[in-house]
């Protein structure tokens, strides 16, 4: 089967879907392997590279598109122009965020392409290594620190100096899954004394483990759903929580805000209230602005400024970091690709766990239950 290396067509995607290095152990598993002309340039990937790997360059988008089984992308196709490309029977591999937009799967259902989410990638044992949410969401957390520190006027770590002591700065992070695991970590080697608010009970441990002090809500609500994701919460306890996290971050030098609900908008967490109430020159990155945001002033890939707070929206940050994030992601696709196919061919195995798990359409029809609900709803 031949795989097709596109070029992404979102503004300010810097990623590719497959590197070089990748390119020549997929070859090694029996699959050719295409690329669009320039796939990889804003990723600092030449084409020279990919053709050395052992990789066919081709010079447009629909030739690829003709030319290939499998399309491997890193964000899903949003236009009908970008679906039209794609082949009856061909198989799209991406991002895809089903719930999020569910007419593009009936799209791709009605045209007979079959679709893996790499967001839907279970998280068990064996797909860990094909877990690209996390991969990605580890790069955004360390980046996300490292923006909204360049934006503050003040330094992270106690300094003591002649003139006197400048006290560390104080970082609150809503949300305890990976990327708000790696931005305590990184805040914390910066110097920072940093707050952890999370849901899940669960994840205290870590987040002390790692020398951040934990923000609890108490509650008997069971805020953890059996895949380790967070839970859509109740008004009642989402209430608890904005009262008790208030004097927090009204009191934090820099906020970042993580927390997602599969499927669902992302729960606002910083009322333009708090913001009113923090320190002038404070900042706060919503690293859940494509989903809604947790900040109620935040814009998509903006920086905006109210209250003498800045205000961090931007979508994207693993593209901020093309090299290790296009590595990475490209390794979560191999091992994908290494435990679906023989031969360079896929072998839909429906009682598989991963198929199952990651299939959106198959064959014409929508196969992921929670879509097929709410397609239902929207007729």
């Amino acid at each position: 089967m031949i795989i097709g290396i596109p070029k992404e067509t979102y503004e300010n995607e810097n990623r590719v879907s497959i590197t070089p290095d990748t390119t020549s152990k997929l070859i090694k598993l029996g699959f050719k392997v295409n690329f669009e002309s320039g796939a990889g340039t804003n990723s600092f990937f030449s084409d020279d590279e990919f053709i050395q790997s052992g990789a066919i360059r081709v010079s447009s988008a629909q030739e690829l598109y003709n030319s290939s089984e499998i399309i491997v992308r890193v964000q899903r196709p949003r236009s009908e122009h970008d679906l039209s490309m794609i082949k009856s029977g061909s198989t799209l591999i991406s991002f895809f965020y089903p719930l999020i937009d569910p007419m593009i799967s009936r799209y791709t259902s009605d045209r007979g392409i079959n679709v893996l989410a790499m967001d839907l990638v279970p998280r068990t044992t064996i797909a860990q290594k094909m877990d690209a949410l996390s991969s990605q969401m580890n790069l955004a957390g360390y980046k996300a620190v490292l923006i909204a520190a360049n934006e503050l006027g003040k330094i992270f770590p106690l300094m003591m100096t002649a003139a006197g002591t400048i006290r560390p700065s104080k970082v609150v992070i809503m949300g305890a899954g990976v990327a708000g695991l790696q931005a305590l970590g990184t805040a914390k080697r910066l110097g920072a004394i940093v707050e952890v608010s999370d849901i899940r009970a669960a994840v205290k441990e870590e987040v002390l483990s790692l020398g951040g002090r934990f923000i609890e809500v108490e509650t008997d609500e069971d805020m953890q759903d059996e895949k380790g994701y967070a839970k859509e919460t109740s008004d009642e306890f989402l209430k608890k929580q904005k009262e008790l996290i208030f004097k927090h971050i009204t009191g934090a030098d820099i906020v970042i805000t993580t927390a997602l609900i599969p499927g669902k908008k992302a729960p606002v967490l910083v009322t333009e209230e708090m913001i009113k109430n923090m320190r002038k020159g404070s900042v706060i990155l919503d690293m859940a602005v494509e989903f809604g945001g947790n900040c109620e002033l935040s814009e998509q890939d903006k920086l905006v400024e109210f209250h003498g707070v800045k205000i961090i929206g931007y979508s994207n940050l693993p593209s901020m970091i093309p090299v290790n994030a296009s590595e990475l992601y490209s390794k979560n696709v191999l091992s994908l690709l290494q435990h679906i196919s023989k031969e360079g061919k896929i072998e839909f195995d429906l009682q598989d766990e991963v198929i199952s798990s990651m299939l959106v359409t198959y064959n014409g029809e929508v196969k992921l239950p929670q879509l097929l609900e709410k397609l239902k709803l929207s007729k």
